[in-house]
């Protein structure tokens, strides 16, 4: 198995934010089309930097970078800023879907979406899975409401302001659940428990 370089903690928030204010300053400073091109630019360079450091990029970043580039494009190529504007939703939704699904087939996709390792009770698997996947589902209907009824500008700096501190923050939240279902990988329970299994 591969091993994967742990990177500074300043350096992982660097790669996750950078791309957002980039985001930001460009549209500040231009218009949401050259911030645009400038998020996809800066989005492949944050995964470029993350491998050349850790050997490794997250399946969560991975997925993001390509809806980035797709919307993005259709965003640049029919000059319509829908297209960018509408891809946290369908990233929210997308992620809300895998984890969703996965408990409905007695999986936990959690810590694959996220690149940490797990070990929980299929109780404690079950209840933050559902609790992440309407979080999910949350910032997606969040996002529409944001677009559809603000400025660009607004969007924009809710989406580099707001999306990410609200995500940390629910994240920190759920750390007492994690806590209260942590198992030792001591035991078969605990193996399957840490692969993100959810069943009796």
């Amino acid at each position: 198995m591969m091993d994967k370089t742990r990177p500074h903690p300043l350096f992982k928030l660097a790669t996750e934010l950078g791309p957002l204010m980039v985001f930001f300053v460009a549209n500040a400073k231009f218009n949401l089309f050259v911030a645009t091109g400038a998020f996809m630019v800066a989005v492949i360079a944050a995964m470029i930097a993350s491998y050349a450091v850790t050997r490794h990029v997250p399946m969560m970043a991975i997925v993001t970078a390509v809806v980035v580039i797709v919307f993005g494009t259709l965003t640049l190529v029919l000059h319509d800023e829908t297209f960018i504007k509408v891809k946290p939703t369908i990233v929210y939704t997308l992620f809300a879907s895998i984890l969703g699904g996965g408990l409905l087939f007695g999986r936990s996709f959690i810590a694959i979406m996220f690149d940490q390792m797990f070990n929980l009770t299929p109780q404690g698997w079950r209840a933050l899975t559902l609790r992440w996947s309407l979080w999910f589902l949350a910032m997606a209907v969040l996002n529409e409401i944001v677009w559809r009824t603000q400025s660009t500008d607004v969007w924009v700096t809710f989406k580099a302001f707001g999306m990410v501190p609200l995500t940390m923050l629910f994240a920190v939240t759920q750390m007492p659940l994690i806590k209260r279902h942590h198992l030792e990988p001591v035991s078969l329970e605990a193996s399957d428990a840490a692969e993100g299994d959810v069943r009796k």
